[in-house]
């Protein structure tokens, strides 16, 4: 059986694949996008409890990609400021508060369905879901994927959007280092008493990390949150086993009655927590993207964020290389992509790993350091407009290149 040829293929539709595939349309590149579930699910994927923090930045790329009007208005709320606690610091480290919010929560089911819509019009993208890829091979000529079905595909680039996990930059030979946090996060809807005035709240508490996210669909507003709790696995499963009432009652306590009385509370999902980062970013015309390259920990909201800066980068590559009749999986391409990626996510990748490990050890010479870090950040304007514009990448900071054949539609 001959291989079927095209340019780009893309493996994984999550919103970093299906955003790059948009990204795409109108280069003159022809682009295949291989995914294990099936279009139905992709179309219409259920709700898995995530809520995704957008800068503003990621909202003017979805704007650019024809994605962001496609958000139903009612679930995208505005983050206006964020409060960070730890149960030694008598003060709380405040952002925000300005003119324009720090970005905007959006369900990731949402994102999802948004994105794979604009994918759906794109002419240049061919979409073949509910397939299982059977093997991935690469040399310096081109590169191929052939399906358990028999069916091959033959293209000059393949692009990597199968998650943290990704089997296809296992299978072209990519070490990653993968740090399992030993942790569970458990993601619940809730109605509370105290109105959260769109604000955001990260606690590091004793035994525990815990985030409240406002959202707006609520009667009265503003009484409505997702609550993320992340426990160690035995006391997440005491969690995960109490009914309604007795979860709704023990979200109180945990959030030391700062929510007032809490009630109905929606479905629950767990997801454990384990981070990756690639060693390369690209190999013999393989580019990573997403999650495939550098897999967050959750704590600072930015991991689809970083999927959207590779996205930029990628297509931006592939763009011109397309325009100047170049190779769009050529060395010297990969290279500037991986090189610029990675300069991009590895300051944000390590500070992470570092809140992390200051904020959720509990030995007392810890507590007492990471309380002392917080008061004299909260003490110190200048930190702390810092944060409030890395938080909302707001202009000021290095411009993004557009998606010159997008308008910016949608009215956010």
């Amino acid at each position: 059986m001959q291989p079927i040829e095209t340019d780009v293929i893309v493996i994984g539709a999550g919103p970093a694949g299906l955003c790059l595939a948009r990204a795409l349309d109108a280069s003159g590149l022809r682009v295949v996008v291989l995914e294990r579930e099936p279009e139905t699910t992709l179309r219409a994927p259920t709700f898995d409890g995530r809520e995704i923090a957008l800068t503003q930045r990621s909202v003017r790329l979805l704007r650019e990609l024809d994605v962001w009007r496609r958000l139903p208005a009612d679930e995208c709320h505005p983050l206006c400021r964020a409060s960070v606690f730890d149960t030694g610091a008598a003060t709380p480290l405040e952002v925000g508060g300005g003119h324009e919010p720090l970005g905007w929560l959006v369900p990731n089911h949402a994102i999802r369905a948004a994105a794979f819509e604009a994918m759906a019009e794109s002419g240049n993208v061919e979409l073949h879901a509910g397939v299982r890829v059977a093997a991935v091979e690469a040399d310096s000529t081109s590169a191929r994927v052939r399906l358990d079905d028999g069916r091959t595909f033959a293209a000059k680039l393949i692009v990597a959007a199968d998650g943290r996990f990704s089997e296809t930059r296992r299978a072209l030979g990519i070490p990653t280092r993968m740090h399992d946090f030993g942790r569970a996060m458990l993601v619940c809807r809730v109605t509370h008493e105290t109105p959260h005035e769109d604000t955001a709240w990260e606690w590091f508490d004793h035994g525990q990390t815990l985030a409240r996210l406002p959202l707006g669909r609520a009667t009265p507003p503003g009484h409505r949150s997702s609550v993320v709790v992340t426990l160690p696995g035995v006391r997440m499963r005491e969690l995960q086993a109490m009914d309604d009432a007795a979860f709704a009652q023990e979200i109180a306590r945990r959030f030391h009655g700062r929510l007032g009385v809490v009630s109905d509370p929606g479905e629950r999902h767990v997801y454990p927590l384990v981070g990756a980062w690639a060693t390369r970013f690209a190999g013999t015309r393989l580019a990573l993207l997403g999650d495939a390259a550098v897999g967050m920990h959750p704590v600072t909201a930015h991991g689809f964020n970083l999927g959207l800066l590779g996205v930029e980068r990628l297509a931006d590559e592939l763009r011109r290389a397309a325009v100047a009749g170049g190779d769009p999986g050529g060395a010297a391409l990969l290279a500037r992509y991986a090189r610029g990626h990675r300069l991009a996510t590895a300051p944000l990748h390590l500070a992470t790993r570092g809140v992390v490990a200051l904020f959720t050890d509990d030995r007392a010479p810890i507590r007492a350091v990471r309380a002392a870090v917080l008061r004299a950040s909260a003490g110190f304007p200048p930190f702390r407009q810092l944060l409030a514009g890395f938080l909302a990448d707001r202009p000021g900071r290095a411009s993004p290149r557009k998606f010159a054949h997008y308008g910016t539609t949608g009215d956010g």
